[in-house]
């Protein structure tokens, strides 16, 4: 009798260990279904952003032209990430603007008598970063899309720089997609 009850002892708990390891097995799978719908919500997430952010560029009085290539340009330089930061150059932003450029708007604005005038912290902000664009394109007279895309990329003679154009190249290509 004693034999019996150690055998069935024994099968009980490599039932119960067996029902345990399952259970765990089913945790992990459903902790990766987890996680990859985590992702497809991030991604869904990044889209409806990258859409408000498009839309909300209409609200700048920017030529239709411009719009969508100022789109395509905030895609080149960060991805449509506000956050954005490139430590080496120290560009910020959703246009990944430099030091130097919030300095030559500015010296811009002076120029032409307005009380504006930006700091580096507004190069987090996306208004601000396109406001300043749209300053900077208007005082030096870029009206074509290359024109806007390798001056913003290379300074205002950007169009004589040979290494803009492959910048150019990006933009254009995301323009076309």
């Amino acid at each position: 009798m004693r034999l019996f009850t150690v055998i069935f002892i024994m099968i009980v708990i490599s039932f119960l260990f067996g029902s345990v390891l399952n259970k765990i097995e089913t945790i992990e799978q459903l902790e990766n279904q987890l996680e990859q719908k985590q992702f497809q919500v991030d991604s869904l997430i990044h889209e409806i952003d990258t859409l408000t952010w498009e839309n909300q560029i209409w609200d700048f009085n920017l030529s239709n032209n411009t719009v969508h290539l100022l789109s395509a340009i905030i895609h080149v330089e960060s991805n449509n990430n506000d956050s954005a930061y490139r430590a080496n150059e120290d560009a910020v932003g959703c246009l990944q603007i430099r030091k130097c450029m919030v300095k030559d708007v500015n010296r811009i604005l002076r120029r032409q008598k307005s009380d504006l005038r930006f700091t580096y912290d507004d190069r987090w902000l996306r208004n601000k970063s396109i406001k300043m664009f749209d300053i900077y394109c208007k005082h030096y007279g870029l009206t074509t899309a290359e024109e806007i895309a390798r001056c913003w990329n290379g300074g205002p003679r950007g169009m004589n720089n040979p290494l803009t154009a492959n910048y150019w190249r990006k933009v254009q290509n995301n323009l076309d997609s």
